[in-house]
């Protein structure tokens, strides 16, 4: 189910509400950025501050607004707990490609929590960026990761690097997309076959 406040969606899923990040989401996105967690993403370097938080939440908002990006995190319904972040961004210099990245804090994990809200995410994307395709770049270890692009339904697409600004240097990764034209046709994906 996907409903619009302002301009910013919700979208809620059996146990979840994916929402767009607010100031107020800033001491928790902190707190749950752990060594652990920070080495499986790009742009988010420990120690990761509140204060840090407040400039990427305000950043990724005016994104959102302008429709480059749809920030969103991830919280249980039951208590409002913040789990963890998925952001859809629009690709530098292609804006019909989007980029997914998504993290959960190490005690979200191994819940099925992000099997259950990257796909809610991905279709809301589809449906309020108007991109044609989604792409992910991840870590060949990453076992967990990997399961989330092959849940999307992504395709690989081949080896490659990406820059990440928390660590200063480029790292390999394996980059995988998916086109909206699949997503549309209902292709899925059986998720009692993933690991």
């Amino acid at each position: 189910m996907v409903a619009t406040h302002d301009t910013f969606p919700l979208v809620d899923t059996g146990r979840l509400r994916l929402r767009c990040v607010e100031e107020r989401d800033a001491a928790a996105l902190a707190d749950l950025m752990s060594e652990a967690v920070s080495r499986r993403l790009a742009s988010w370097p420990v120690p990761y501050t509140p204060v840090m938080a407040l400039d990427r939440i305000a950043g990724v908002r005016m994104a959102a607004d302008e429709r480059r990006s749809l920030p969103l995190v991830v919280e249980r319904r039951a208590d409002g707990a913040v789990l963890g972040w998925i952001s859809i961004s629009r690709a530098p210099g292609d804006p019909r490609t989007a980029l997914i990245t998504y993290w959960l804090g190490e005690a979200f994990q191994g819940h099925g929590y992000m099997r259950e809200a990257a796909p809610a995410a991905m279709r809301a994307a589809f449906a309020l960026m108007d991109v044609d395709r989604l792409r992910a770049a991840v870590q060949a270890d990453n076992g967990p990761s990997l399961a989330v692009v092959r849940l999307l339904g992504m395709k690989p697409m081949g080896k490659g690097r990406i820059w990440c600004p928390a660590r200063g240097r480029e790292e390999s990764c394996l980059w995988f997309e998916r086109s909206r034209d699949r997503a549309r046709l209902g292709e899925t994906v059986d998720t009692n076959a993933l690991p």
